[in-house]
């Protein structure tokens, strides 16, 4: 308030009390593909283009009508099972897998800054207002590289010039495509990193330390093997950047190789689905795969039923079978589709139509081994986060903190009243908001909150007793 001299009267504003807070959108899928007959102007190579709900600019990626690329059919089986808001990024087909490969995994171009490839999924809430929450990449996520490089060993030298050194790999036999990312700490090696593993090489590749000053003595050896999808493991980055979850297609060929597919990945941000579903395309039967149909079943229960409900026995729509058969029964343990759910890969069963069947991420923390689970926390966090911008250079005054605070529990309030969480409460913790920290300018603020867990392993206790003869008489 002002103590400007005045005889009179003056109404003040007072910017006071708690402010509601909104969920954020948690349905917005991220796909990246290919998708050769595209529009250009539509959908130009590298840039996210959001399409929502709009079949008509989805079909711009396919002018031609021949459904080359990825992107064609992906987008039909997102629409079959939502009115979803999809963020695009269309990459070009190159002559030769791996170098469409690079497209998908892509980087940051060096003269203009741009982001290219998945890269641009970080782009695409400056671009289109939309922030993707499940990240799809079909037809590139489903493939174990064999023959690609998974360690770096080798002595750490001495004298380099410090820095981070990229390396392309050179030599080898029957293989391309390696890539390290070298750091030089006090003139000596410290860490190895495979940026790029490469595949089809049946002798090990060759990294040379280059460009690091004249130091002695650092070698760099590799050793091959199998290795988890390079699409999804450089995925798991930004999914982590965005709050995001991984939907990624199995192997599509037998259940061990599914369960070795998941066994790649430790993150609680992938959540695998095998094999591939059968569509009726033009009275001919096709396979495609199946985590774009499961992206919009993601989506459509978001839309209806909340982010805290499971994608799991949901209906797969738009599909007639799937690629190999998969059998199943509630209650038995020795199925396919519950030895795949065992290994955390979902599936598809036939129960009242196709379903989706499976809760569990790839998470090596059974804390986050629910997909419901990892995305209620993100879409939580993330919506108390960007509420409080208000909250940014206020003065931390008791009010200040009451308001919040109080903002906070309200929200939690709501989210217990329409069943997203089971309870919770936000604090201001007075260990750690001491009188340095707050002259600092850093006020600490906990909240914590209980998810609602699927309720994945039902019993019923059948017991067989005499007591009701006695009814007959």
């Amino acid at each position: 308030m002002s103590e400007t001299f005045l005889h009179g009267v003056e109404v003040v504003n007072i910017d006071g009390g708690s402010r509601p807070i909104s969920t954020v959108r948690s349905s917005v899928i991220g796909i990246v593909g290919t998708a050769p007959d595209a529009d250009a102007t539509a959908f130009p190579l590298d840039t996210p283009v959001l399409v929502a709900n709009s079949r008509t600019l989805a079909a711009k990626l396919d002018t031609t009508g021949n459904g080359l690329g990825t992107l064609p059919a992906a987008m039909d089986s997102i629409f079959d099972q939502a009115g979803a808001v999809v963020v695009v990024i269309r990459v070009e087909k190159e002559a030769t897998d791996p170098e469409t490969l690079a497209n998908v995994i892509g980087g940051v171009d060096s003269n203009t800054g741009q982001y290219l490839g998945m890269q641009a999924l970080l782009a695409a809430k400056a671009i289109t207002g939309q922030q993707p929450r499940i990240l799809i990449a079909p037809g590139f996520t489903h493939q174990r590289v064999t023959g690609g490089v998974i360690a770096l060993a080798g002595a750490n030298g001495s004298g380099y010039t410090d820095g981070v050194y990229i390396i392309n790999a050179t030599g080898g036999t029957g293989g391309s495509g390696a890539q390290a990312r070298i750091t030089i700490t006090g003139g000596a090696i410290s860490k190895r990193e495979i940026t790029h593993s490469g595949s089809g090489y049946t002798a090990a590749p060759t990294f040379t330390l280059t460009g690091a000053g004249a130091g002695t003595g650092a070698t760099i050896t590799a050793t091959i093997g199998t290795a988890g999808n390079a699409v999804v493991a450089e995925m798991i980055g930004i999914a982590e950047r965005l709050r995001a979850v991984i939907f990624a297609d199995g192997p599509n060929t037998t259940d061990a190789a599914a369960i070795a597919y998941a066994g790649d990945f430790g993150s609680k941000r992938v959540y695998v689905i095998d094999p591939q579903v059968v569509k009726s395309e033009d009275g001919a039967l096709v396979n495609q795969y199946a985590s774009a149909g499961a992206a919009g079943i993601q989506a459509r229960i978001d839309n209806e039923l909340g982010f805290w409900w499971s994608p799991s026995n949901q209906l797969f729509n738009g599909i007639v079978g799937t690629a190999r058969a998969i059998d199943f029964a509630l209650d038995d343990p020795n199925s396919r589709a519950n030895l795949l759910n065992e290994a955390n890969v979902a599936t598809i069963v036939r129960e009242d139509g196709y379903r989706l069947w499976g809760n569990r991420t790839l998470s090596d923390d059974p804390k986050w081994q629910f997909l419901c689970v990892v995305r209620s926390a993100d879409i939580i966090n993330d919506s108390i986060l960007r509420a409080h911008r208000w909250a940014v250079d206020r003065g931390i005054t008791k009010n200040y903190v009451i308001e919040v605070v109080e903002g906070v529990n309200a929200y939690l309030r709501q989210l217990v009243a329409l069943g997203a969480i089971l309870g919770g409460k936000c604090w201001a913790d007075a260990d750690l908001n001491t009188a340095e920290n707050i002259a600092n300018g850093h006020v600490y603020f906990d909240f914590d909150f209980t998810p609602v867990y699927p309720a994945e392993h039902i019993t019923f206790r059948s017991h067989l007793v005499n007591d009701y003869i006695k009814e007959v008489f």
